[in-house]
């Protein structure tokens, strides 16, 4: 087990005991707040491009066969969802994937399959090479990426040709640069961008 790994057990087990009351009355709030399941699951690609279930707390209506991409202010979004999304707390499910070896706390943002089939085949194999992550350089640059893509008229093309090459290029920078102490300086990072944007 590489230290990597070690790290992420030991922020990940503690974490899932503390946010359990947490997580008990968010899944209430989901619920009540409209008709559907407490968890989203999504295919994404992970490491060495081997797909896995996503795992979040629901913000969207059910059964809704719309775009991939959310826009900020996209019609299909619960009430709670709103609220869920603007703190990242729909996001901590993923802890699970953590825990399950699917992810870690930091590494490229996994992609849906549609996405990932946009990678260049060389830099697809790079940057799959390490585990996919919760966050990373590129959702603490686009931590406002459902409005910037609220504001655009084709938000699709938009995502594609404008900013998917960027995160590419983000999610390049982690893997040549990776290390424990980054990962630790990206968390903090993190949770200040939510708390104090």
């Amino acid at each position: 087990m590489n230290t990597k790994r070690i790290f992420d057990l030991c922020c990940v087990l503690p974490s899932l005991i503390l946010l359990s009351p947490l997580f008990l009355l968010i899944a209430l709030w989901v619920k009540l707040d409209s008709q559907g399941p407490i968890f989203f699951l999504q295919t994404r690609i992970g490491q060495f491009e081997k797909p896995f279930k996503i795992i979040k707390f629901r913000t969207m209506l059910p059964d809704n066969k719309g775009p991939k991409l959310t826009l900020n202010n996209d019609a299909r979004i619960t009430r709670c969802g709103h609220f869920l999304r603007r703190y990242k707390l729909d996001e901590l499910p993923q802890l699970i994937n953590v825990l399950k070896g699917e992810m870690s706390l930091v590494g490229p943002r996994p992609e849906v399959p549609e996405y990932v089939a946009y990678y260049p085949d060389a830099l697809k194999e790079y940057v799959l090479s390490v585990p996919v992550g919760i966050t990373d350089y590129a959702s603490i640059e686009f931590h406002n990426e459902s409005e910037l893509l609220a504001a655009s008229k084709q938000p699709e093309i938009s995502y594609i040709e404008n900013i998917l090459p960027l995160k590419l290029a983000y999610h390049q920078k982690y893997v040549k640069e990776q290390s424990l102490y980054l990962d630790i300086v990206l968390i903090f990072k993190t949770l200040k961008r939510i708390f104090f944007k």
